[in-house]
């Protein structure tokens, strides 16, 4: 029996040590081991694509996917071995770090150093940002680091990085990317597309070779396609300049800019703007498909069009407007003049020219008072409450509500819902809404869905394209049409939207200013806003501009967002008159080409065998082989800014960019010595 209990007692003991040692390793252990198995137990690793590039209509880059690193030292990989030769390369390693990133110095990196080698640290980061691929490149170079991780301890951490070359233009609408990439996009563009822009991921199998584990690809990744966005990079300038400058003079909450080719119905320009509690705006929302505020009068234009096209006016059609103040329905309608007399008797066409709030009311009132349906029939024939379906998320779906909508949802249409409606009141549509109608206005009377993106391309091939959509393939007859872009043309050159003229050529168009409420019935400020295309005989763009809560002035479509819309007008006509070579060079006149890239021997012996003097600067970053001297400042001059940017940070410099388009200019001259570290400030136009 004593020799029973001793078995029994030492097999209790052994089991009692069993059960506390897996209990240890489930819980105390359980990160470590798990850690263990994620490193070699998993078979199969996902290896990620690269995020395709967004470009602009003609090809710019407007979002790309750049790699950053952050660097890191094991310095108990290796053993004694790598710890020996570390500090024996130590000082060069340190000038090496220095030279790379020399906001440091050599002797800070080497405190650094030596302070995570006392702690023995596994994971010391070397250098606190993140960092470009060629300087990772470079820093790969150094001595102990040019080893592979478990010898020299030296490893990196990769972070894709999306970058915007064209900084805040269209910012909204190009959309965002989470913190970690991998979680795919938030909105915008990027979301919209994000299943083409991703890829698919590959798979590497990890295989166990002479005592090393390596990664063997089995299916490659493929990486996202490029997405070609219908935007001008100059169009998208000129818009949020000419948007920017206005908001800051009448101190505005909310601006919205909007460009749109009339043929096609693609977004060449898209501006939201939101002032920031510093005082700055910056594109926060996508307010130009999303606010679902009153248009104001804007939407007179459709109340008169259906008047028109029903045959109850003409544009010759009289009414005394008085002194700017006319009962109806027992509630009062008001002029924006009332206090200076009204306009008294005047026509359909002045009416609309100068937005009279007393005029339209009273029109749609007398013919449709009997049957306020017929009059929302008219609109919705001509697809103004049509929701756009957008290629972007985020869009306002039109509130456009008569008798039938409003008794299905249990609401009163009362007496004076017609006449407000038909100023723009007790309506909501999105700015980008009103716009598609003015478009088709301008399109003679075929409504096309607006476009943002207009082809999908891999590996340089156009796969897939998305034609132009037609909604209403005529929302009017002719005629009428024909009635209305005069009457809408007379509005600038006759009525309240002067400033959104032009002497060059014809605008035509609508001003609106309206009053915002909230939901207690208070008022939240005012909306003022312009909406047109130009030029009025043959129609290129279509443009609006609505402004929210200006705090300077007195609200006024024509003077605010009318200046803006004549600003955009005028510059983005510029953009396409295209002059002919031999108009701008006479008989006598010599075109001299500038000489780039090539081999400066040849280059300068056709030179001098043609007599054309030559600047030697344009020739000095070119080595006499044709390929560019490692220690030369390259001539970037022309080039675009992702070009520009890889060869000067090649040569190890750092670069600042100031404006958008081609390097216009370089603040260390091409030709000149490289100093690594030295900053270039390359300015674009």
């Amino acid at each position: 029996m004593i020799r029973y209990s001793i078995v029994v007692l030492f097999m209790t003991v052994v089991g009692i040590c069993i059960v506390g040692k897996a209990t240890q390793i489930m819980f105390g252990e359980r990160q470590y081991w798990q850690d263990v198995a994620d490193r070699f137990v998993n078979d199969s690793v996902p290896i990620l694509p690269n995020r395709g590039n967004i470009l602009s209509a003609d090809g710019k880059l407007m979002a790309s996917s750049l790699p950053e690193y952050r660097i890191y030292m094991d310095f108990k990989a290796g053993g004694y071995k790598k710890d020996t030769m570390l500090m024996n390369h130590l000082d060069e390693i340190c000038r090496g770090l220095n030279r790379i990133f020399p906001d440091r110095t050599a002797a800070q990196f080497k405190q650094h150093l030596l302070q995570g080698r006392k702690k023995g640290s596994r994971n010391y980061l070397i250098y606190p940002r993140r960092i470009s691929y060629i300087q990772y490149k470079e820093a790969k170079r150094l001595p102990v680091f040019n080893l592979n991780k478990y010898r020299g301890g030296f490893h990196e951490q990769m972070f894709n990085n999306r970058k915007k070359p064209f900084g805040s233009l269209a910012a909204r609408t190009l959309g965002d990317l989470y913190a970690d990439t991998a979680q795919g996009a938030k909105n915008g563009i990027e979301l919209a597309f994000d299943t083409l822009l991703k890829g698919h991921n590959g798979m590497a199998h990890r295989q166990k070779v002479m005592n090393q584990y390596l990664s063997l690809v089995t299916v490659p990744p493929v990486d996202g396609c490029d997405v070609v966005t219908t935007l001008n990079v100059d169009m998208q300038d000129i818009c949020e300049k000419a948007l920017v400058d206005k908001l800051k003079e009448i101190d505005a909450e909310v601006g919205v800019a909007i460009l749109m080719e009339v043929k096609t119905g693609e977004i060449k320009a898209i501006v939201n703007m939101t002032k920031a509690g510093d005082g700055k705006y910056y594109e926060m929302r996508n307010n130009a498909i999303s606010d679902m505020l009153e248009p104001g009068s804007t939407f007179k234009t459709a109340s008169l069009m259906v008047a028109l096209e029903d045959g109850m006016i003409t544009p010759h059609t009289e009414v005394n407007t008085g002194n700017g103040i006319m009962m109806i329905e027992g509630r009062e309608m008001r002029d924006h003049n009332a206090n200076r007399g009204g306009y008294g008797k005047i026509d359909a066409t002045q009416i609309l020219g100068y937005s009279s709030n007393v005029g339209v009311s009273y029109l749609i009132n007398k013919h449709y008072r009997d049957n306020p349906q017929k009059f929302v029939d008219g609109l919705k024939r001509m697809s103004i409450d049509q929701p756009l379906h957008l290629q972007i998320a985020g869009e306002g779906v039109p509130n456009i509500r008569g008798p039938k909508d409003r008794k299905a949802r249990g609401e009163y249409f009362s007496a004076t819902s017609l006449p407000w409606m038909s100023i723009g009141y007790e309506t909501q549509l999105p700015p980008i809404n009103i716009l598609t109608f003015y478009n088709a206005i301008a399109n003679n009377g075929r409504m096309v869905r607006p476009k943002f993106v207009k082809e999908i391309m891999q590996n340089g091939s156009v796969i897939e394209e998305y034609p132009t959509e037609v909604i209403n393939k005529q929302i009017c007859s002719q005629k009428t049409l024909d009635q209305i872009r005069v009457m809408l043309r007379k509005v600038v050159t006759d009525g309240l939207a002067k400033q959104a003229g032009n002497a060059q050529f014809a605008v035509s168009g609508k001003t609106g200013t309206a009053q915002i409420w909230d939901r207690t019935g208070k008022t939240g400020g005012h909306l003022v806003s312009f909406c047109g295309y130009f030029p009025s005989d043959a129609p290129k763009y279509s443009c609006i501009v609505s402004i929210r809560n200006p705090h300077i002035g007195y609200p006024s479509g024509g003077a605010m967002a009318g200046s803006v819309f004549g600003k955009i007008a005028e510059r983005v006509y510029a953009q396409d008159l295209y002059m002919h070579l031999a108009q701008a060079v006479d008989s006598s006149g010599v075109m001299l080409p500038v000489v780039k890239n090539g081999d400066r021997r040849e280059a300068q012996w056709v030179l001098d065998a043609l007599d054309v003097p030559a600047r030697q600067s344009l020739l000095a970053a070119v080595s006499d082989d044709g390929e560019q001297a490692a220690n030369l400042v390259p001539n970037v001059v022309g080039m675009g800014a992702k070009d520009a940017i890889y060869q000067l940070e090649r040569c190890g410099l750092t670069v600042k960019l100031s404006g958008t388009g081609k390097v216009k200019s370089q603040s260390v001259a091409g030709g000149s010595r490289v100093i690594r570290g030295q900053r270039v400030t390359l300015t674009l136009h």
